[in-house]
């Protein structure tokens, strides 16, 4: 197994791409925590997992003291921590636009398709609260270092090599999205890099990925004319499953990715040859 004895953290556990990634690593031998901040999509995620001494939890990873006890906790019950996988995030916040960005989003899609000169417009940043853009900023980029922050910390004090992959999105290249999604996970690309180059002196890896659209809670909330609209411009016509996601997590988890570091993965169905 290509996990075998090792020790994994899954934040956002619960569903969609962090499911994924738990059950796939427990089939390959890992012992799985599984971080979500719904305590019984957490213990659901558990029963889906192949026998064996895992964990689920309720985390909220926008939250330093909250994290570094569910951390503590994780390592008490393994004895250690080999990998983590930042996975948590949101794309809305209160007060945050995203309905005017959907609702100008698929109605100029409706309006190209109807051959009409496109005059709606997506205006997100006019709409915007600062607690709408603090929240997201706050759960995707904060959540994802306080987590890589007390993982390392154990890291470090057990002398032990480990690998960290961090869940971005191809928004962070292309700037589709919602301006505060597409600001973090930018910035967790640029967390991934200068992590890389931290800890590379103690064995510590750290990737990303960059999924592109995949069927997730998060996909489902928007509208179905956006929805449509971007599956139109996907080169292979569709979402991923989130189980392709976890299988490049996989990857990087296992000693098969034992050169890789600073790197970003990029699963997002030919996107990139728009």
């Amino acid at each position: 197994m290509r996990l075998e004895n090792k020790r994994a953290i899954v934040t956002g556990g619960g569903s969609g791409i962090g499911q994924a990634i738990a059950r796939r690593f427990a089939a390959e031998g890992a012992r799985v925590a599984v971080f979500d901040m719904n305590a019984d999509a957490a213990a659901e995620t558990l029963k889906r997992l192949p026998e064996g001494r895992h964990l689920s939890m309720a985390v909220d990873i926008g939250d330093s003291a909250a994290v570094d006890a569910a951390v503590a906790q994780a390592v008490k019950a393994f004895g250690g921590i080999d990998v983590l996988v930042n996975n948590a995030g949101t794309g809305r916040g209160p007060n945050d636009g995203s309905n005017e960005l959907y609702a100008g989003q698929a109605e100029r899609a409706a309006q190209i398709a109807r051959g009409e000169t496109p005059t709606a417009h997506p205006d997100q940043t006019i709409h915007m609260s600062d607690e709408g853009w603090q929240h997201v900023l706050n759960v995707n980029l904060n959540g994802a270092f306080w987590c890589a922050r007390a993982v390392v910390r154990q890291m470090a004090k057990d002398n032990r090599p480990g690998s960290i992959i961090n869940i971005a999105s191809t928004s962070s290249v292309s700037g589709e999205g919602p301006i505060h999604y597409v600001t973090s996970k930018a910035a967790v690309v640029g967390l991934t890099r200068g992590l890389a180059r931290e800890l590379s002196s103690r064995g510590i890896r750290v990737n990303a990925i960059n999924p592109g659209p995949t069927n997730t809670p998060i996909m489902q909330s928007i509208p179905d004319e956006a929805v449509k609209a971007l599956e139109a411009n996907i080169p292979l016509g569709r979402m991923a499953d989130p189980m392709e996601v976890a299988n490049a997590a996989l990857f990087l988890a296992s000693d098969e990715s034992s050169y890789a570091t600073g790197s970003t993965v990029t699963v997002n169905g030919g996107t990139w040859f728009l």
